[in-house]
C-alpha cells in the first residue's frame, strides 16, 4: 500500500490543522517556563507537567535519582506535578512526597487522582494520597480513568462526587477534574454531568487526530465550557516511544511541539532520566506554537499509520487500564 500523500489529502490535513489546533494563549515567564490559564480559576500553570508514574518507576530503582529529577524539574520551571493513588500501588505518591519535603511542595501545583467511585472509597483515596504526598491539600484531584461507559454514572450515583465536593469545601482539595484514555464519548458524558469541572485529562498526540479523536471531539467542548485540557500520551502510545517499528519518521520533539501547539493548559510528560527532562525543558523554554504549515506536515506524516489505531491501543484494548478499575468492573486483572 502506498503511503504517499496526495495534494487533496495534504489540503485536507491543512484544513484539519486549522480547525482543530488553534494556538493556545500563554504568558512568558522570564524565571521559568511559559504558563497558561487553568480554566476559570485565575491561576497560571507551567505548560509542562511532571508525570508521577514515571518518576515513581525511577524511584523504585534509584530514589536519589528520582528526587534529583523532581528538583531539577522545579528549578527548570515545571510547576505542575502529576500523580495518582494507584501508581505503583501507592509508591509513586510516597516517592514524590519524600522528594517534596523541605519546602519543595509549596513551589508546585500538585495533582493526584481518585481511583474510586463511592463516597467511602473516595474518602480513603484522598486520605491515602495526602498521607503519602506529605501534604494537607491537593491543588487538583481528578476522578481517574473514566474508561467505561458507566463510570460517569457511578461517580454521581455512588457518592464519589459528593465526597469530592465536601473535600473542596473542607480545603483538602482546591479543584476537581477527571481523566480517561478510552473513548471521547465518555469524556463528553462526563462533561455533561451536573458539575462544573476545572480540568479534563486526555490523550493528545499526532495519531489522535485520526482515530477516536479527543482533540477533535472533546477539546472543542472543553473550550466552550472553560474546562482546562491536560494533555497526556503525547508520543502516540507506541512507535514514537521506540517500542514498535514505525514508518512515520516523526521525531519525539515534533510530537511534543505538536501537542503543546494544541489548546492544552499543560502537557503531562513522564521522565525516566535527567536527559529526557532537559530535552523537554529546552523545547518548552520560549515555546511558540507550530505554524499551520508545520502542523499540516506532521499530520501528513502521521496519517498512513494513524487511522486504524494500531499505536493507540489504550483506546481499543484493556492493556493500559489500571487494576483498580478492572476490579471495579469485575474484569480479569
Amino acid at each position: 500500500m502506498s503511503t504517499r500523500i496526495t495534494r487533496r489529502e495534504f489540503a485536507q490535513f491543512a484544513t484539519l490543522a486549522a480547525f482543530t489546533l488553534p494556538s493556545p494563549a500563554q504568558q512568558a515567564n522570564p524565571n521559568g517556563l511559559p504558563t497558561r490559564a487553568l480554566g476559570r480559576t485565575g491561576e497560571q500553570v507551567s505548560i509542562l507537567a511532571l508525570g508521577g508514574a514515571h518518576i515513581g518507576r525511577v524511584g523504585q530503582t534509584d530514589r536519589k535519582e528520582s528526587t534529583r529529577i523532581m528538583h531539577a524539574a522545579i528549578d527548570g520551571g515545571i510547576r505542575f506535578f502529576d500523580n495518582a493513588w494507584d501508581y505503583q500501588d501507592g509508591w509513586a505518591e510516597e516517592m514524590m512526597g519524600m522528594g517534596l519535603e523541605g519546602g519543595w511542595r509549596n513551589k508546585i501545583f500538585l495533582m493526584s487522582k481518585n481511583c474510586e467511585r463511592t463516597y467511602e472509597g473516595s474518602r480513603k483515596c484522598l486520605e491515602d494520597s495526602l498521607r503519602r504526598l506529605k501534604t494537607d491539600r491537593l491543588d487538583l484531584w481528578q476522578f481517574h480513568e473514566m474508561n467505561y461507559d458507566n463510570d460517569p454514572d457511578w461517580v454521581f450515583d455512588q457518592g464519589g462526587i459528593k465526597y469530592a465536593m465536601e473535600a473542596v469545601k473542607a480545603g483538602k482539595v482546591r479543584h476537581l477534574g477527571f481523566t480517561g484514555h478510552k473513548d471521547p464519548q465518555i469524556h463528553l458524558k462526563m462533561l455533561g454531568k451536573p458539575y462544573q469541572w476545572v480540568t479534563a485529562q486526555m490523550p493528545v498526540n499526532v495519531m489522535d487526530a485520526f482515530y477516536r479523536s479527543f482533540q477533535n471531539e472533546v477539546v472543542p467542548e472543553c473550550l466552550k465550557r472553560n474546562v482546562s485540557v491536560i494533555g497526556m500520551k503525547s508520543l502516540g502510545g507506541g512507535p514514537l516511544q521506540a517500542r514498535i517499528p514505525s514508518q512515520t519518521n516523526i521525531s519525539a520533539e515534533e510530537c511534543v511541539r505538536f501537542a503543546l501547539s494544541l489548546p492544552v493548559t499543560t502537557l503531562c510528560r513522564g521522565y525516566m532520566s535527567m536527559e529526557q527532562l532537559q530535552q523537554d525543558l529546552r523545547i518548552a523554554r520560549d515555546f511558540q506554537p507550530l505554524t499551520a504549515a508545520a502542523k499540516t506536515a506532521i499530520l501528513a506524516k502521521a496519517k498512513p499509520e494513524a487511522g486504524d489505531g494500531r499505536h493507540e491501543l489504550f483506546k481499543s484494548t484493556q492493556v493500559f487500564d489500571g487494576a483498580p478499575h478492572r476490579k471495579q468492573h469485575e474484569f480479569a486483572l
